[in-house]
């Protein structure tokens, strides 16, 4: 009894600081992602090289452990399926991100994702894959978690491209009164938000990929390489040839970023994997906004970013609002029982 007590701190111990660790991992690859796309290198090149990686990393653990759960054979449906959430997950998500990086900061990059779980309720809602009763509480209380995440971000979006007007000498500066706006932040925000729908519409497309091809790593493992390859193609229209990096940094670097950027986001990947099955999803959501943080004291240190309060208010209204939105998830999925379930059954509801 005493040694199960003991195991059980351990556990907890192990999950919170590990998850800690996590978001730290997490908000250092932004700011390592706004560095080297400070240098020049072309989102599209990062993406190419990091997803790759990916494949390579997760490839042999797929067949070891998920061999037994692929399909005899993939039907026209299935293999359609892949392609979309290779091109949303991969090409679009990742461009649109990396863009918004590029001409906003790291911590407003990990900020916005927090919109995700109000994002993906409201579409689940649309196609009926959510169950909504306005006469139920939890359901009204992640109507509104929904609505102050949407505000916070505007608000969030909004304040932190303006400026002083005295202190604006940008001609990409529009002035409105005694401030004024920051083109390029508010166009860096824009495609942060559309990257965050981008995401939350093929986490609802991969729910339901997972009913046909339940190997969640397998799943990821295919479409990170077809991903690759679509990114390649679209590079390929675009520029006319694929860029490298070269000479911006030596290739030779550039692979060893995206080897170690792999391995590592593997690692992040399987911990919150073996979170979630020993804790839940809801849990494991909790410690996203630490990222945030760290990310902002990050960014000040290194790049020398400056936040306004306005701006961090908003950040906080949206923060206040994913919680509402989570504690209405966890609410529902455990009304029925104490066991917890996988994030990956098909059977159960999306957000429960």
């Amino acid at each position: 009894m005493v040694w199960n007590k003991k195991k059980q701190t351990l556990e907890d111990l192990v999950i919170i600081v590990g998850l800690i660790m996590v978001q730290f991992v997490y908000a250092g690859n932004s700011v390592l992602l706004s560095y080297l796309m400070s240098l020049g290198l072309n989102p599209l090149t990062i993406v190419i090289f990091s997803t790759f990686a990916t494949f390579l990393i997760l490839s042999p653990i797929a067949v070891h452990f998920e061999r037994s759960k692929w399909p005899k054979e993939f039907r026209l449906k299935l293999m359609i399926q892949l392609v979309l959430i290779s091109f949303g997950g991969v090409t679009l998500f990742q461009s649109l991100f990396l863009k918004g990086i590029k001409l906003t900061s790291p911590a407003m990059a990990t900020a916005m994702p927090n919109l995700a779980p109000g994002l993906i309720f409201i579409i689940a809602w649309t196609l009926r894959l959510e169950k909504v009763k306005l006469c139920c509480v939890y359901s009204k209380v992640k109507i509104v978690g929904t609505i102050l995440c949407v505000v916070g971000a505007l608000m969030m979006s909004l304040m932190s491209s303006t400026e002083s007007a005295k202190e604006s000498k940008s001609s990409e500066s529009t002035p409105l009164g005694d401030m004024s706006f920051d083109k390029h932040k508010i166009n860096g925000c824009l495609y942060l938000i559309a990257a965050v729908f981008v995401l939350s519409s093929n986490v609802v497309l991969q729910a339901t990929t997972l009913g046909d091809f339940p190997a969640p790593i397998s799943l990821c493992a295919i479409t990170s390489l077809i991903g690759v390859i679509i990114t390649a193609i679209v590079e390929l229209v675009l520029n006319h040839r694929v860029d490298v990096g070269w000479p911006l940094m030596r290739l030779g670097t550039l692979i060893c970023y995206s080897i170690l950027g792999g391995a590592v986001g593997g690692a992040c990947v399987s911990f919150n994997g073996w979170a979630m099955k020993k804790r839940g999803p809801v849990h494991v959501a909790v410690f996203n906004p630490i990222g945030t943080a760290i990310s902002v004291v990050f960014s000040v240190i290194t790049l020398g970013d400056r936040f306004n309060l306005a701006s961090l208010a908003g950040m906080f209204l949206m923060f206040t609002g994913l919680y509402l939105v989570l504690w209405a998830k966890g609410k529902e999925g455990f009304r029925d029982g104490d066991q917890l379930e996988s994030e990956f059954d098909p059977q159960k509801r999306l957000l429960a």
